[in-house]
Formats: C-alpha cells, structure tokens, sequence
C-alpha cells in the first residue's frame, strides 16, 4: 500500500470489515416478521443485537489489513447506520482500538453529515486523499455527496447478501452472475472503483494513487 498517498480512510463496517453479506440486519427483519427496513431500527433492538452476536465475524485478511495501517500511521474508522450497540457488537472481534462511530444524531444516509463528523474526530483537516471503502449504496452515496473518493465491494454487502460460506458454496457461475451484477450497480452509483473484497484494496490503492498523480478529483 503506498505510504503517505492517502490522508484517511473511512470502512463501512458491516458487509466490509465484519458481517459478509451484511445480513445483520436482514436477519433481524427476518426474525420480527418484517420485509423492508423501517424508519426507526430501536424498536428491533433485541432481534438486532442477537443477529449482530451471529455476525460478528471478520471478513478474510481484514485484520492484517488493519494492522498494515496502523504500521503505516494512516488514520482510519468505521461507520454504520445501525443503533450504537448493535454497530459495537458486531465490531467487538476487530482489533483493540478500532475506531469507528454511528450516525449519532446525524442525517440519514446519503447525507454526508455523518462521513465530516467521522473525519473531524480522526483530525483530518482536508478532503483530500481520503477514501471511503464500502458495500452499502446508502454510505457510498454518502461519502460521494461527501467529495471523497468511493471503493465499493461487490461480493461481500448487501448486494449479494450471503454470509462467507454461502457464498463459497455457490456454482462459479451462480458466484459471477451475481458479482457482475452487484458491480454494474456500484458503478452506476458512481463508485470510482470497484473490488470484490476487502483483500483487494491495496492493490486498488496502489491504482486511485495513479489516477490521484495524474490530476483526478473524485
């Protein structure tokens, strides 16, 4: 991963560092009897917090990715939009010191209130060089309302919805009918990049910083 190219970097926190498939919250709904998400989650606390404690498992290689960053002293957190102590549980297994926060009182997403709220608390003092990584379309949204640069995940969020064995279970081309697809929405949202998962990122890094040197803004 370059050094210094970046100034901050911001991960959704379910369906890309925990949660494959971010299916926390689709099990809850699940659970409640439910078929789409309602306006206020604090109702479902309970159906939440017990699907956050079955999800709450790193996706691969997101630990030594977290480690290789703090080596490299770049500043980064996660966001989600799900109740504080739901998002806590399922960020429980990530390591000591993870930072990250909720919406805490900001706009709902795609408002960018809650991406400036998380930089400020990080002490970036500009926009440029900070990236966001992540597979919900509500925060990449977000974080290009924002003026960051935007890397979605296809294969590990919402869009494909399946937990990591699931997932590695399906035919080869049942897996990529499904990541093509997911891909061409995050695209069509605006993503600047797209990758399947966590593990990917630096060498997409190693690109954005390409594109950065040649004079692209987000």
């Amino acid at each position: 991963m370059p050094e210094r190219q970046f100034t901050a970097l911001l991960f959704g926190l379910s369906g890309c560092l925990v949660d494959h498939g971010a299916r926390t919250l689709a099990i809850a709904l699940q659970h409640s009897g439910l078929n789409q998400r309602p306006q206020r989650l604090e109702p479902m606390l309970g159906a939440l917090q017990a699907s956050a404690d079955e999800c709450a498992e790193p996706l691969p290689g997101v630990e030594e990715l977290l480690a290789d960053l703090r080596q490299q002293q770049l500043s980064f957190a996660w966001l989600d939009d799900l109740p504080d102590s739901v998002a806590r549980r399922l960020a429980s297994p990530l390591p000591n010191g993870t930072p990250g926060q909720t919406l805490n009182g900001s706009r709902p997403w795609p408002a960018p209130d809650s991406i400036w709220h998380c930089l400020s608390g990080l002490r970036v003092e500009q926009l440029d060089g900070c990236v966001l990584i992540a597979s919900e379309p509500r925060l990449l949204q977000a974080g290009l309302n924002a003026g960051l640069w935007c890397i979605g995940l296809a294969t590990c969020g919402p869009l494909c919805g399946l937990a990591l064995g699931d997932w590695q279970a399906l035919a080869a081309g049942e897996r990529e009918k499904l990541r093509a697809q997911a891909t061409l929405e995050l695209y069509r949202l605006g993503a600047h990049s797209v990758i399947d998962h966590p593990g990917e990122l630096p060498a997409c890094l190693l690109d954005l910083a390409t594109r950065r040197g040649k004079g692209e803004k987000p």
